[in-house]
């Protein structure tokens, strides 16, 4: 109803004008029926819409509470680690989206798991609290698959380094919580390929295996720059082989 209010008023292109200038906010539209010319921020809305619709489903919620459960979805993908902060080895803290919002990691207060209780008995602001958490568990999943995605057999990759700054994925953390870790010691196998290492976490060293793991996405980004970089002088090298034996 707000919405609708604001939307039909008389001064809205007037409020909406002031409010964009005030927040320094330039406005870009994109082209109509493209969306794919949005990149990043389109793929992160399809994904929160995508888990969205499955979470809610036909549940009815009042303003109040809809406005309630979008802000805490807000908080969970602000939440998510993007780049190490220092390359310090005692250092488990990452760049997030936060920072850029309000100077420090989005955190929250754990709220007791709802997920498997029933609808009847629990408040409105724990039925708001379970929604969230099984957005939390379907959307935390799916990000952490995305990152250990790898293209093996189309670039040759590097392996982990040691005090790479990664994800360790975990099920039972709650809504905007990250478990982090500095890799310290690498295992390699016969192959000389690391499919096991030792993190450092702030519980402890443990063993893990790298399917566990997920590098940061900016860190994952520059590694295929390296491997498309390596590749292209490669193709660069053979192409001069050959036309100075010509």
């Amino acid at each position: 109803m707000e919405f609708e209010k604001l939307a039909k008023s008389d001064n809205y292109n007037q409020n909406v004008s002031k409010f964009l200038t005030d927040n320094g906010i330039k406005w870009h539209q994109n082209v109509p029926g493209a969306p794919h010319m949005g990149g990043l921020w389109e793929a992160g809305i399809k994904s929160t819409k995508y888990h969205l619709k499955r979470v809610v489903g036909e549940t009815k919620l009042t303003y109040e509470e809809f406005e309630t459960f979008l802000t805490q979805i807000e908080a969970c993908l602000n939440s998510r680690a993007l780049t190490p902060i220092s390359n310090d080895p005692n250092d488990l803290s990452a760049l997030t989206p936060g920072h850029f919002i309000i100077g420090r990691p989005l955190t929250s207060i754990p709220e007791p798991n709802y997920i498997d209780s029933n609808n009847s008995y629990l408040t409105r602001w724990q039925h708001i609290q379970k929604l969230v958490q099984q957005f939390w568990k379907r959307w935390h999943k799916e990000y952490l698959t995305r990152l250990q995605q790898r293209p093996k057999w189309l670039l040759p990759t590097k392996n982990f380094q040691v005090n790479d700054l990664c994800l360790i994925k975990d099920d039972n953390l709650p809504p905007t919580r990250w478990k982090m870790g500095r890799i310290v010691q690498l295992c390699p196998g016969l192959d000389n390929k690391v499919r096991v290492v030792n993190v450092k976490t702030s519980d402890g060293i443990f063993k893990r295996n790298i399917t566990k793991l997920s590098l940061l996405p900016i860190s994952i980004h520059i590694l295929l720059f390296v491997a498309h970089l390596n590749m292209h002088i490669l193709h660069c090298c053979e192409c001069f082989l050959k036309f100075s034996f010509m």
